[in-house]
């Protein structure tokens, strides 16, 4: 079978590897039809994600058709269309007994600490597997990324006409941004790239995109009447972007950091005391959140289609992979077609 495997920083293979096998108990096979790219994966490529060693096949966001199922299997059965939640829990650790699963003690990601989908077939537990056989492959395998945007403006308890801050307007930005709508109208949208911020105002007729500059406060407070936003939303994983973000955020509001970042970030406590700012971390999505999205998706209040903007065959991503980086090229979400 094929597999794309990241042997080390900026050096992908294609190649061929013995097939999986027949699953075991509480297990299923499933054949790889779509991975999405997302920053996990361009951090893996560039020598910057803290949880990743080398060798690793990457892909955590999977549209996969079930093939075979072990023992005891029944939520999925042969030729299910299944998005995959890749968050391997232990079921056992203290996040986990509180329903905590997206941030077990023990968490393994597909495609981060453990190899994922970039290959024909991987056996999976049957229960991280969503059916859903009236979705695309390709709406499946935008899950897992629309997933993270439901759980970050969950943790951030978006209230209906609350000014809201996204930093940030790549995927996990834009899907923050498309489950706070379904709360409020009231969003602004920072970046540094304007291909970006066409692009959320494009397609998620955002009002209030501000080309991020040395110069935002003043702007921000306009909007806001100079009560600036109650929650702000940092999805850039740049830690000077992080610590700036305190400074946008109303007293008494919530910062939530949706983007990862391998550094230390740090912030005034006495400006932080003074404002009685909440400050959230938001990791992956639970199980719930998957439900939730493909119910969103079915329904018709998530639109999908805007989201794909590059498409390759997995013979030719490794050509094309480099060019998907370059911001001038306005990849929002790359995917993979095995």
């Amino acid at each position: 079978m094929k597999v794309i495997t990241l042997e080390a920083p900026g050096q992908f293979t294609l190649g061929q590897a013995i097939p999986p096998g027949a699953p075991g108990p509480g297990e299923a096979l499933v054949r790889v039809h779509r991975v999405g790219i997302c920053g996990t994966d361009v951090h893996a490529y560039r020598g910057k994600m803290p949880y990743l060693t080398y060798p690793r096949i990457l892909g955590h966001e999977l549209g996969v058709e079930v093939i075979a199922v072990g023992n005891g299997v029944t939520n999925v059965q042969i030729s299910d269309r299944c998005a995959v939640e890749p968050y391997l829990n232990c079921g056992r650790c203290v996040a986990c007994r509180a329903g905590k699963t997206n941030c077990c003690v023990h968490l393994q990601v597909l495609g981060v600490h453990t190899d994922g989908g970039m290959r024909d077939e991987i056996i999976v537990p049957a229960h991280k597997l969503h059916p859903a056989n009236d979705l695309s492959y390709e709406q499946l395998a935008l899950v897992e990324t629309l997933g993270i945007g439901a759980h970050a403006v969950n943790r951030g308890q978006v209230q209906p006409d609350e000014w809201t801050l996204v930093i940030g307007a790549g995927p996990i930005g834009l899907t923050i941004i498309q489950f706070a709508q379904l709360i409020t109208s009231k969003i602004i949208v920072i970046d540094v790239n304007p291909l970006r911020l066409d692009f959320a105002s494009e397609h998620f007729q955002i009002a209030h995109a501000l080309r991020a500059d040395d110069d935002l406060l003043p702007k921000i407070e306009a909007l806001t009447d100079g009560d600036l936003p109650t929650v702000v939303f940092d999805a850039t994983g740049n830690p000077e972007s992080m610590m700036a973000a305190f400074h946008y955020v109303a007293h008494g509001g919530r910062l939530i950091f949706a983007g990862l970042v391998n550094a230390d970030i740090t912030f005034s406590d006495p400006f932080f005391h003074r404002r009685e700012i909440t400050l959230l971390a938001t990791r992956n999505s639970t199980a719930s959140d998957f439900q939730r999205v493909l119910r969103l998706i079915r329904e018709g209040q998530v639109d999908t289609s805007a989201w794909v903007t590059h498409r390759a065959p997995a013979e030719a991503m490794i050509e094309v992979f480099e060019g998907w980086l370059q911001p001038e090229n306005g990849v929002i979400k790359a995917m993979v077609e095995f």
